[in-house]
This record gives C-alpha cells, structure tokens and sequence, in this order.
C-alpha cells in the first residue's frame, strides 16, 4: 500500500520505498541508517569547505567588528577601572619585579608584550584611575589594541562555530552581528582588561570542540584521520590558553569533559565497530589532547613567568622564604646550623610567609605605651636579636657581665625547653610580654608583646620565654633535639602568662607603619605561633661549622606553592565591594560597573538589552522544552524516534550545557562577583539563541517557516536592526562619549542600573565650556561614620577641577551622607555622635561652573563616579579589631622596604608615643 506517514516535527518523510528524505533534502535508503557510533541526522559541517561567499561575508563582518571596537580607542586617555592592576602588571613584567595575582600569567604576558614592543619602558606606575597617559607616553593604544583585537576575532569564531553546529549562513551572521552590537562585550574589549582574551579562547575552544565533535558523529570513517586529531589537539590548546588567563577556563575544561565522557560512553556501547583496543586508543587520545597539552600549555606559561620575574617586588611577600630564595638579592649565604647560647639571630614567623620579629623606636599610642613590636618582611638591622640565657654564664670571679658573655668558652645549645631573654640589638631592650591587652587585637586571649628596658638593665621575670621545639614541623633528626637554623620549627612561651609569641594578618595603624601586628596569645592556633631561625652569627661558631641554607624548590615547587596561594588569595576575596553583583541578577542584567568618570564622561559596563534578554529567553526556551520532553518520554511518547527532535536537543543541549557550565558554579562562591564573570556564559547565551532562531525557521517543519526563507531572513534583518539602535542608545556608556541627561533618563529602564545621569550636562554645548581635566583627581580625606546601626556619614571635602576661567578659586565643602548617599543636616549628625565610630574614606567630587561661579548641571554637586579597587589583586589590610583568627596565608606583612623605611624615619623621635592619623591608602579611586 503505497501509503506515506508524515512527520512534520521531524522534518523528514519516511515512504514505503524504505527511503528516508533528510532535512537537508537528501535521501538515505533505511537501510543504510548508521548502525555503528555515527549519529542520525548529522551532515558534514566542515568549516574548510564553506562557500566563498560565506568566507566574503566573514570578512565584511569583521571589518565591521573592527570599526566598532577601535572607534576611537585611544578615549579616554587616562586610566580606567581594572588597567589600574593589569597595565601594573605590564610595568612589572618589564621591571622583573615578582608580583602576586589570582589569575595566571597568560594574558598580562601577551598585554606586556604589546606594551613592550610598542616601546613601553615599565616607568608608568597605573596607580589611580583617571591618570593621564598623554603627558607621560605611554603606549597604552597599542596595550589596549590587544584585548580590542581578540574581541573583533570573537566575531568570526562565533559564525564559524554556528557554521559547524549545522546553522545557516542568516543565522550565523545574525550570532556574529549580536557580539558585535554588545555593548558590554564591546566596553570589556576596549580596555586593558583579560575578559577580551578570556572570551576569544573560551570561543576557540567552543569552535575547535563543535568541529570535532561534527567529525566525531560521522562515526569510524573519520576517526583518527588528519581533520579528526586536529580540531581534537585545538580543543586542548585552548583548553590551556583559557585556564591560562583566568582559572573560569576550569568551567571550560568541565564543559569538555562532560561531552567527552558522554562520547567515551556511546563508543562502549558499540561493539560492531568498537573493538577494545580501538576504544582504548580513543580514550588515549582524548587523554593527551585534553588533559595532558592543556596541561603542559598551562605549566609552561609559569615558567615564562617565572624566567621574566626574577627580583624581588611587592608580592613576595605572600610566598614562602625558600620561594623568596630564588629571587635576585634575596637569597643568602650560608649559615651556621646550630644555635647557641649568645648566638645573634633573626627570627621569622613560619605561617605568615617570613615575616621578621622586628622592633623599632617608636612607642605604642596605648597599653604601656612601650616599644613597639611587629613583623617585617624584609631583611633589615631591626631584625637581629642575641639570644641570652636567663642568668649570666659564670666565671672564676663570678657570673660575667655584658652582652658578649657567651662568646667565649664551649658552645651551648638551645634545647627543647631551654629558657630564654631576646635582647634586641639596636634599641638595648628586651623582648617582653605582660597582662596588657593589645593596642589593635583587644580579644583577652591576646596579651600585648614589648620591648622593654634599657642598656645595662637586667631585666625582669617578664623577659623570660621557654622553647618548645615542634617536631612534627621540623626537619631532620638534629633539629628535633635542638634549635638548628632554619631546621627547627619552635614556640616561644611565655613563662609568666603560658601565653606563646604570636602573629597573623593584621596590620598596625599608621602609627605601627602598616607593619603586621605581633601578640601573646594564649588560645591562638599552632602554625601562627611557630617561628624558626634564619640567620645565625656566633664567634664561636667558626668557617669549619655546619652550614646550612634554604633548599631550592625547584620550578615545579614554585609552581605548586604559587598555585596555592593563588587559590587561598582568591576564596579570602569575601570583603563588600561598591559595584559587586550576584549571579542570579546577570541574566536579567540587573545592574552594571562604573569604570571611569572624568570631565563629565563616564564608561559604565552595561550589556545591551535586547540582545542580553532574548539570550536569557533561549535558554529558558530549551529547558522549558527539556522538561517536556522528559516528562513526555516517560508517558511513553516518541519524540525521540525523530531525528530533528534528537538533533535538536543534542545541538542545543550541548551549547545549553556551556552556559550552565559557565554560569551555576558561581553560586558556590563566597568571593566578590561582578558582571564580567557573566561573558563567557553570554557567548553560549547568544549561541543557543541563533541556534534555537535557527531550528525555527529552518528546520522543523510543523511551524511552516522552513519553506519562507524570507521570513527567517526578515526576521535576522529586523532583530539586528533593533540591536543596533539599542546599541547606539548606550554607547557614550561604552565608548566614553559625551552625553545629556535626558538622553541617559530616556534609557535608563532599571533602577537598579545605578549610573547617575545628574553627571551629565543638560546639553551637549555645555561641554564646550569646560577644559579638560589636566591628569588625575587629586585625592581628599573625609571621614565615614559606622554605628551598629550599619549606618554610614560621609564628610566630604568637595573640590572641583579647573575650569576655563582662571579667576576661578578653588571650592571646599563638606557634605555629611549615609551609607545611600543621602545627606544629613547638622542636627542629624549631631545625634549621631557617640553611637559611632569614625572610619576614614576618599572621594574627589567635580562640579562644573561657569566665569560667574554659577553650575551649570542642574543635578547634585560633581560626583566623578570613579570605581573603587578591584578586589581581585588589591586587596584592603584588616586592621579593626575583633577580627577573626586565621591562618594568615592571604596578605604579606607589607608592601615595599622603601615605603617602610621612609615612615618610619618621617616620626620625630621626641613623638614616639603620639598616635598619628590614619595613612592614605592608595586605592583605585578618587
């Protein structure tokens, strides 16, 4: 019976002949339907044999992409939110200066580069939003070009991988037009940023694996031929380039792996073809291309970061002392190994990454108002302590004064349990401890830790510390018996109070010079009480004694210990943040970041509408048609026996999975979040929408649009127009660009989209009467008030920029507001007093006048809405108390000897116990 069954959702017509009619129009006998690992439905999507007229159009398409992402590159011309931090690391790089960073090196490397062969000499230091790149020549154009092309080249790579999904040409060009007119895509792009070079390998990637998957499905006949191990061994280069950048390429390495586990599975499952050893081949081969390059990928680039940061610099500090080691003038000579009585020593704390005990003239403001005591990181002659008995050697006429007692005679040892006084060298006091609580730390298990007394002094029982020797930390039999330099891990407990020395991350105040806090503590845990010796010096330890010396830990120590730190740094990255956001407000794009604001212009990270939320309506598309579907297939429905259903849910599914891969593990992190972690589960967000679009009017039959291509095209041609206009909409957001306030009201759809159109002038001929501002802000201090109300007052001291008129005098204000920016009068403040405390906070706020003194905005008083420090590489030092102990891995004691040094000789002696005001911090912001 000649009689035909029609399956209008799948797409095909199954005859009486046996014959199967594809949705491509070609024709397969039923007989000839893959009976081996191959998939149903699936074409040869070989992106190498695409059409010359496709290639035509991804050449228009990205000389359009490279239009809009340069268009005036070179604006603003001073730093913007995060070049802060990565254009820093560019100075480093080329100073060789060892810095610490959550993300690996690959990007700031490939930023450094193009600083570098643009002519950047490292000088430029990137410390503030808003400096000036002009006056100084830096190259910054060419250091920004870099990120600005990778995102002009994430616009092919999306239409060539919607080519490899099986897309039409419409349709790719459509994915290729959404990158370009996305106004977040395009902000991220046009800066010194690593977003830009995280998405174009994140998108490589996405390419490379489409393209071997398509080889994959067409079963045995292309297994391990050329096009095969190619696209599988670019799949694992940029597996490695993406982890390289950041560690969000992890999700990307997840989102592999899953679909190679799915494809190991099914190649078990075929035992016609699938021989043992051939599966085992498979799983070798997707074994060394997938783990072991990206790998090997990701190794190498620490050793080139490793080779180019050989002196010291800023973020030594957070590694270990035999890390330090390797650093150009950090290592040092050998020392004796035993430690004596009468021995000079510096001591450094084990868990806080070498911090030395260190003493310095200079009183604390509270408690006994003795000498300060505190942990250093660098080498310096405040460091050096003698270790004396508790009572003088004896001679033939009686015990021996004066410090060199012990230099003659036999040697002796420093044992587990021996009782010790540390005299410190430079300022004739000893290390003491007593029934005082701490000037910062004011918990009662912490007493405070002095140093007390005079030259010719005696001492008092206050004086004494016993060491208990830690044998489980120390190393080699000798050290666990007696103190031996850098061997023997130890405590030192007070005898008078059984509290032990103590450290951890806090930071003194101004008057204790930002150097790290160091307590008696009696309930504080094992690794922030440990110390060890690093250099030892005795006469009677001669050049025949046993030396000893950090032990190199070769690169790939380095490389773990680094990782670690990496990743302790990053999960500690828990404080607030002005323009934080969290994931589930991305999808919506609930809010923004404010990246620069300066002569009355202002970047404002925010994507484009349109294009963000049909993103988000695909995805929702494919998993309200997942849960259909499931529920469908368990009241027995064959959906499934349909090739354009299976196609379908595969296609989709797999792109639907790098979102989710790139999206959901967000929720599990306690650390700042901001909306860039959003891109690259954007990319897959617009992916799924072409490819959803591209089913619809392409492919499934029932909904009658695969036979009027032009209504798909109409469609293409009207959803991109629609973007462009919004995307023109935002664009002085984007690009910086003049603006006017009822320009900005006008698209201002959210409230919670928190850029303040007040800034703007009222019309554009406003900026005419202004000049622009000459370098950076300067910086003002104004308190914050905080009370246990969590309300916060802010006095602010207001001074505007130049204007055009010279005659014009510089303006002061001071403005009480609370943690929303609304002002308080003078009574409101006033019944604020003794319900809180004073914290300090600067802002530098502009206001546009013209040769009358009148403003010209109508809105509030200047506000340039600079963005504060990005979290993620400048970190804030704790120094309230009632902080939480830790294990005080996160931050290094300090930042740079010279700044140390310097504060330190700037306080008159006369003055030691008079507190000083809070330092200024240098954050990125004004």
């Amino acid at each position: 019976m000649d009689q035909k069954a029609y399956f209008s959702l799948q797409g095909m017509t199954k005859e009486h002949n046996n014959e199967v009619k594809l949705p491509n129009g070609n024709v397969r006998s039923a007989k000839s339907i893959p009976k081996d690992y191959s998939s149903d439905g699936v074409t040869d999507n070989d992106i190498s044999m695409l059409p010359a007229s496709d290639f035509q159009l991804l050449g228009l398409l990205t000389t359009i992409a490279a239009l809009v992402r340069l268009f005036r590159i070179y604006q603003p011309s001073s730093v913007v939110f995060d070049e802060v931090h990565f254009g820093g690391f560019a100075s480093k790089y080329i100073k060789g200066r060892f810095f610490m960073d959550v993300h690996p090196p690959l990007a700031k490397l490939l930023l450094t580069l193009a600083g570098w062969l643009a002519g950047f000499d490292g000088e430029f230091d990137f410390k503030e939003i808003g400096k000036d790149y002009v006056e100084p020549g830096v190259p910054y154009v060419a250091m920004r070009l870099l990120p600005a092309l990778m995102g002009v080249m994430t616009v092919p790579t999306i239409f060539l991988s919607l080519k490899a999904t099986g897309c039409r040409t419409m349709t790719a060009v459509m994915g290729a037009g959404l990158i370009i007119f996305e106004n977040g895509l395009l902000t991220q792009s046009r800066l010194i940023l690593l977003d830009s070079p995280l998405i174009i390998f994140t998108a490589f990637t996405a390419l490379a694996w489409t393209c071997f998957t398509n080889q994959h499905e067409q079963g045995p006949s292309k297994a391990f031929d050329a096009s095969w191990w190619f696209w599988l061994i670019a799949t694992g280069l940029g597996l490695g380039a993406t982890v390289s950048v950041k560690w969000v390429g992890l999700f990307t390495i997840a989102w592999v792996g899953s679909l190679t586990v799915v494809q190991l599975w099914v190649l078990l499952g075929d035992n016609l073809t699938v021989t043992p050893r051939i599966w085992f081949n498979h799983f070798l081969a997707r074994f060394f291309c997938l783990v072991v390059v990206p790998f090997m990928f990701y190794l190498g680039l620490f050793a080139i970061h490793f080779v180019c940061l050989v002196n010291p610099g800023e973020g030594d500090g957070f590694m270990s002392s035999e890390f330090q080691a390797t650093l150009n003038s950090k290592a040092m000579q050998d020392v004796p190994a035993d430690v004596v009585l009468g021995s000079r020593v510096s001591l450094r704390h084990h868990n806080t990454h070498g911090g030395y005990l260190h003493s310095h003239n200079h009183m604390y403001p509270t408690g006994s108002k003795q000498q300060q005591i505190t942990l250093y990181p660098h080498k310096d002659e405040n460091n050096m302590w003698l270790l004396e008995n508790q009572t003088q050697p004896e001679g033939p006429d009686g015990p021996i004064p004066g410090l060199n007692a012990w230099d003659a005679g036999e040697p002796t040892f420093i044992r587990d349990g021996t009782v010790l006084r540390l005299y410190h060298f430079v300022t004739d006091r000893r290390l003491h401890s007593h029934d005082v609580r701490p000037p910062v730390s004011e918990a009662d298990w912490q007493n405070e830790v002095s140093a007390y007394g005079y030259e010719g002094f005696e001492g008092d029982a206050n004086d004494l510390f016993r060491v208990e020797i830690v044998k489980a930390l120390s190393d080699g039999v000798a050290a666990k018996d007696r103190v031996r330099t850098i061997e023997t891990k130890f405590r030192l407990v007070h005898i008078m109070t059984g509290c032990a020395l103590f450290s951890h991350k806090v930071k003194l105040p101004d008057w204790g010079f930002d150097q790290q806090e160091v307590t008696c503590a009696k309930q504080g845990t094992l690794p922030n009480s440990i110390w060890y010796i690093e250099q030892n010096e005795h006469p009677l330890l001669g050049v025949d004694a046993e030396k000893v010396n950090y032990k190199n830990p070769g690169f790939l120590g380095k490389f773990w210990e680094l990782q670690k730190v990496m990743w302790t740094t990053n999960a500690g990255l828990v404080e607030s943040h002005a323009w934080d956001s969290r994931p589930p407000s991305w999808p919506v794009l609930r809010r923004g970041i404010n990246f620069w604001g300066k002569d009355r212009r202002h970047i404002y990270l925010i994507g484009n509408p349109i294009i963000w939320w049909s993103s988000t309506a695909a995805i929702a598309i494919y998993l309200a048609f997942k849960v259909l579907s499931v529920l469908r297939w368990q009241r027995g429905f064959k959906d499934y026996d349909s090739v354009i259903f299976k196609r379908f849910d595969y296609e989709i599914g797999t792109t639907v999975l790098g979102w989710a891969f790139h999206y959901f593990p967000f929720y599990l992190m306690q650390r700042q979040l901001f909306l860039h972690h959003y891109f690259p589960a954007l990319y897959f967000a617009i992916m799924t929408f072409c490819q959803v679009y591209d089913f619809a009017t392409n492919r499934i039959v029932a909904l009658g649009l695969r036979d009027r291509p032009v209504i798909g095209r109409t469609g293409i041609a009207a959803f991109l127009a629609v973007s462009i206009v919004v995307f023109t909409l935002y664009a002085p957001l984007s690009y910086g660009n003049r603006w006017t306030q009822s320009a900005c009201n006008k698209v201002k759809l959210l409230d919670t989209w928190d850029f303040d159109c007040s800034l703007f002038p009222t019309e554009l001929s406003h900026y005419s009467l202004e000049s622009p501002s000459a370098g950076s802000a300067a910086q003002t201090v104004a308190p914050v008030i905080t009370g246990d109300s969590d309300r916060k007052v802010q006095d602010v001291n207001v001074t505007p920029h130049p204007v055009a008129e010279p005659s014009i005098s510089r303006v002061e204000k001071v403005e009480y507001r609370d943690q929303d920016g609304n002002i308080l009068n003078e009574e409101q403040v006033k019944d604020l007093e003794g319900k809180v405390s004073f914290e300090t906070r600067y802002e530098t706020r502009t206001r546009v006048i013209d040769s009358n003194g009148n403003e010209i905005a109508d809105g509030p008083v200047g506000a340039e809405g600079f963005a504060p420090p990005h979290p993620d590489v400048d970190r804030l030092p704790e120094t309230a108390a009632d902080v939480p102990e830790d294990d005080g891995r996160d931050k290094p004691a300090t930042a740079s000897p010279d700044i140390d040094i310097g504060k330190e000789k700037s306080v008159e002696k006369g003055d030691d116990s008079k507190p000083r005001p809070a330092s200024e911090p240098q954050e990125a912001t004004s």
